[in-house]
C-alpha cells in the first residue's frame, strides 16, 4: 500500500510573511539600509490608520484584504531621506517635514513598488491573481478605524513590526479572509528580481494620491467609500 505525501498548505501567516519579505527586500534596496521585522506576530480584532502617517492598500481577486502601514514621523523621515539620498538628491533639496506632499508620494511609491511586488510573488507562488488599488497615503493627528469594503466571511488581521536602519519603528497590519491554498500539483515559479522593480518603478514614476488639498465633502466621500 503506498503512501501519499501531506499536500503543501499555505495559509494566512504564510500569506503574511510572504508581504513581509516584499516590504524589506523593496525598502532596503530603495533605501540602502538594513530594514527588518520581528520574528513575532500580533493577532489584532480591527486594522487602523495611525499618527503620524498612514497608509493603505486594498487589493482583489484570488482573495480580498486590506494592507495598512503606519510610520512614526521619524520612521517615514528616515525611509524617505535615504530613498532620495540614494537617486542622488541633494539633502538641501529634500523636504523638512513628514506633513510635506512629497514626502507623502514618495512614500506612497515605495508602497506601490512593495505591493507589485507582492502580488507577482502571488502569482508565481500561489498560482493565482490579485489587483490594487492606488495606495493612499495621510498625515493624522488621531487613529483612524478602517473597514475592508467587501465581503469577508471570516476576515483576520494581524500586526507586525519593523524597524529601519537606525532603529525606528513603524507597523504592517493585514487583514484578509480566513483561507488556506493547497497544492495540488507540482509547478515552477520565477522570481523578479528587486534591481529590475526598482527600475521599473522609477521610469514608470508612480506616485500616491495625497489627500492634502481634497475638500471636505469629497474626502468625506472617499472615506464613506471605504466603510469609515
Amino acid at each position: 500500500m503506498s503512501h501519499h505525501e501531506s499536500p503543501v498548505v499555505y495559509g494566512t501567516e504564510d500569506i503574511l510573511r510572504s508581504l513581509c519579505n516584499s516590504m524589506t527586500k523593496v525598502l532596503t534596496i530603495a533605501t540602502q539600509s538594513q530594514i527588518h521585522y520581528s520574528g513575532m506576530v500580533q493577532r489584532i480584532t480591527k486594522t487602523c490608520l495611525k499618527p503620524d502617517i498612514g497608509c493603505f492598500v486594498l487589493f482583489d481577486g484570488g482573495f480580498s484584504g486590506l494592507v495598512v502601514t503606519n510610520f512614526s514621523a521619524a520612521a517615514a523621515m528616515e525611509l524617505y531621506e535615504s530613498y532620495m539620498l540614494s537617486m542622488g538628491m541633494a539633502k538641501d533639496e529634500l523636504a523638512s517635514s513628514h506633513t510635506s506632499d512629497e514626502v507623502a508620494n514618495v512614500m506612497g511609491e515605495l508602497m506601490n513598488q512593495i505591493v507589485g511586488d507582492f502580488t507577482g510573488k502571488v502569482a508565481r507562488e500561489l498560482q493565482t491573481h490579485i489587483t490594487q488599488n492606488q495606495p493612499k497615503m495621510l498625515a493624522l493627528t488621531k487613529q483612524v478605524m478602517l473597514s475592508v469594503d467587501t465581503n469577508l466571511d471570516k476576515p483576520e488581521a494581524r500586526r507586525v513590526t519593523f524597524f529601519t536602519g537606525r532603529n525606528n519603528i513603524f507597523y504592517l497590519e493585514l487583514a484578509i479572509d480566513r483561507t488556506e491554498f493547497i497544492k495540488l500539483n507540482d509547478f515552477e515559479s520565477e522570481e523578479t528580481d528587486p534591481d529590475t522593480l526598482i527600475e521599473q518603478a522609477h521610469a514608470a514614476n508612480a506616485t500616491a494620491v495625497p489627500l492634502k488639498g481634497v475638500d471636505a465633502s469629497e474626502q468625506d466621500d472617499f472615506l464613506k467609500s471605504l466603510g469609515m
